[in-house]
Order: structure tokens, then sequence, then C-alpha cells
């Protein structure tokens, strides 16, 4: 079905959509537990017939975010990925990128009249590229079809139901609006904008630079190298967006600077803490397998730096974080150098 076919035979039909969200880490789970508010049942493809069953019988992720508590008759759990894109009109991509192509690969079953919604922040490995155009180059799914969801927003607060705000990017405002009363509830605001591609990349970006604030505490950097640091890095985000897509956007929004704040200042952040831990002398590989989640800005460093390079962009926090992280260079070198470059 050809986008304009589904613009005018089915976006308009979605008053009550199926939804189903792909993933069981720490943001799949509180994703589900915001749509859980609004749907009277969502669809949720979990990792492993493990993962699957604990929740059928303690309603509860066993290994992410377990004191969230759902209630069984609220979600239709699969480990088949083709049985809940058949049942769902969106679908929400919430793995790991590094996962994310032998994930969705497996699809077989006919997606031309779905809409899919990226919440993932990183780089697609294999394709070396962000989901947006993986979905629209592999899977022929156009940007009328896609949305992506961006922050400030943690998946631990979520589960504390503490106020917290999303952004939906999408092409199509039909499709924004449709998703936004999805995820609106008493905890949980949020905002459309039609930047698909500079929300993916910003939500990209703020991993990288998070790692970096995480470098610099775990070094002994104090608050006022992280508040110059954070204020140079959205200025570094902003060259890059702009190089890569020009777009109508104000960077101080929250879901370019409120989202990079958050990630780069919080002790939930994945990415701060694999930083901090390489700030205090572990190596790159030991301080990755002390994690239990993936830090996505680890692999999007690799392929935002190569991308900055090619373009000839002077980023040079994003420099230093991947020389420290894939050169071996020494990160207290590293950044006392960094200092220098930095107003």
């Amino acid at each position: 079905m050809s986008e304009n076919n589904l613009k005018k035979k089915h976006i308009s039909e979605l008053t009550n959509p199926q939804v189903g969200v792909v993933g069981s880490g720490s943001f799949a789970t509180a994703i589900v537990k915001m749509l859980v508010e609004n749907s009277k049942l969502v669809h949720w493809c979990v990792r492993n017939e493990f993962v699957k069953g604990a929740i059928e019988l303690r309603g509860h992720n066993p290994t992410y975010l377990t004191s969230v508590s759902f209630k069984k008759d609220n979600l239709a759990i699969t480990t088949d990925i083709n049985e809940l894109v058949s049942q769902c009109d969106v679908i929400i991509l919430a793995t790991p990128s590094i996962y994310l192509s032998d994930t969705i690969e497996k699809m077989t079953c006919d997606y031309s009249n779905k809409i899919f919604v990226s919440a993932i922040k990183g780089i697609v490995p294999k394709h070396n590229d962000v989901v947006a155009h993986y979905l629209r180059d592999v899977f022929k799914i156009g940007f009328k079809c896609q949305a992506v969801i961006a922050g400030p927003c943690h998946a631990e607060e979520v589960a504390m139901e503490r106020l917290s705000y999303l952004t939906i990017a999408s092409a199509e405002e039909v499709v924004g609006e449709v998703l936004k009363k999805l995820f609106v509830s008493d905890f949980i605001k949020v905002h459309t904008s039609k930047d698909i591609l500079g929300n993916e990349y910003s939500a990209i970006l703020k991993n990288i630079y998070a790692i970096g604030a995480g470098m610099a505490s775990g070094l002994g950097y104090g608050d006022n190298f992280a508040a110059v640091l954070v204020s140079n890095a959205i200025r570094e985000m902003e060259i890059f967006l702009e190089a890569i897509y020009e777009e109508p956007r104000d960077v101080n929004e929250s879901a370019y600077l409120g989202d990079l704040l958050v990630t780069a200042y919080s002790l939930f952040s994945r990415n701060r803490s694999l930083g901090n831990l390489i700030g205090k002398g572990y190596t790159v590989k030991s301080a990755i397998q002390s994690m239990n989640m993936v830090a996505e800005g680890y692999y999007a460093a690799d392929s935002v730096y190569k991308t900055s390079k090619e373009k000839g962009l002077d980023l040079p926090i994003i420099k230093t974080v991947y020389q420290i992280l894939y050169e071996e260079k020494n990160a207290e070198k590293s950044f006392k150098k960094l200092t220098q470059k930095l107003n």
C-alpha cells in the first residue's frame, strides 16, 4: 500500500489503534507502562520465553524496572514479532540499536499499513545509519509512516510516575496527534514535532556527550566544568544537525537541550555511568562489561565522529570521546587538551 493510500484509508481510522512494543529493556518497559494508562490492551514482544513467562506469572519484568507492576489483562505478550506486527496498527521499536536488525529482520508479515515508531537512541551498527533511514532503505517504510520518540524522559522516573516529557516527531501531523493521545497522562506530557531526523540525531548525540560528562566527573572535574562542557555540547549538536539535515529547529527546546541536560547530569544515565567508570581508570572494555545495560553512546561515537570528519566539522568533544573510546587515548591527557578548546 502506498503512503498516500495509507494516509487516506488508515490514519483517519485510528481512533482506537492497536499498539505494540518491541523490546523488553528498561525503556521498553517504561513505554508499556505509559501506554497502559490509555490503552485497554498493549501488545508486547519480549526477548524470550523466560521474560514472557515471568511477566505473565508475576506481572512485572524480571530484569528491568522490576518495581513496575502490570495487570495481566492489559498485556498480550509474545516472543514473535510477526504476531505482534500483524495485530497492531502502531509498532514501537524499543530495543537497543545493536539488536534491532536481528529482531526486525525476522518480520515477514504484511506491514504496509502500519506506523513504526522508533524509541531507539542509537545507530544501527550493521548499516551505520539512524533507524529512520534503516526503516526507509531496508523495509521501504517512508517517513510518512514513521515517528520518533525523544525525551527528556528517563525510564526510572517513569516507573516512579514522576512528571516526564516526551517529544513525538512525525512528518504527518495526524500521526503525531494519534500517538500523542496514546502517551499523554497525569505523569506524561507530550509535545509534537516534524523534525524526525533532528530529534533522532540529537537523541544519539546526547548519549555521546553524556559519556564525556561522565568521563569528566570520573576524572574529578566539578560542576563548573560540567556546565561549560554541556554548553559547548549543545553548540556542537547544532553544528552537526545543520550539516546533516537542515530544518527550522530551536536546539534550546526540551527534545534537544533538555534531553542533553538530563542525560549528561542524571545518575540514571547509563551513558554518563560508562564515562564515569572510564574517567576513574577502567578500561573501555571493562567498563562496558561491568554494566548490565547498553550504553548507546559507545556505538554511536564511532559513526558520528566519522561522519563529522567526512563533513569537515570541528567538534572537539565528539573527537575527544571517540579517541578515548576507540583509539585508547588517555582520558586525563585528552580532557586536559579539551579544556583549552572550550569556552
